[in-house]
């Protein structure tokens, strides 16, 4: 009999699908979204040298105070225009936008909207 698949291991079969596919550079990093049940984290990464640029998440003072429940999507409109603010800061404005297996709806996309509305492109 086959085991029917759990959820996140069906997501992480889909988020290495979508990684054989995109690249982050330190021109062009990787804008990972990663969804908990009770946080949203964003990440700007460079796989060349395989190093994190950037982080914000729910969990960042500044975004907790700005928030009443860390999980919904006035939270991950929050996260995305602190990530896109810092990486303008750092000089970033093109990144490569990766859904961590995740469907392009909700939360992922209301970080995608923010981050494009603040000054990312991708």
């Amino acid at each position: 009999m086959f085991k029917k698949m759990i959820r996140n291991e069906a997501r992480q079969k889909r988020h290495r699908v979508v990684r054989n596919k995109i690249h982050g550079s330190a021109e062009r990093p990787r804008l990972n979204v990663y969804r908990s049940l009770n946080h949203i984290y964003a990440q700007l990464i460079d796989d060349d040298a395989g190093v994190t640029l950037l982080a914000a998440s729910t969990l960042d003072k500044e975004i907790r105070a700005e928030v009443e429940k860390s999980c919904n999507l006035d939270a991950a409109k929050v996260v995305g225009k602190v990530i896109a603010r810092r990486a303008l800061e750092k000089g970033i404005k093109d990144v490569v936008f990766d859904r961590g297996g995740y469907k392009y709806h909700g939360k992922v996309k209301a970080l995608a909207d923010a981050a494009r509305e603040t000054g990312l492109n991708f």
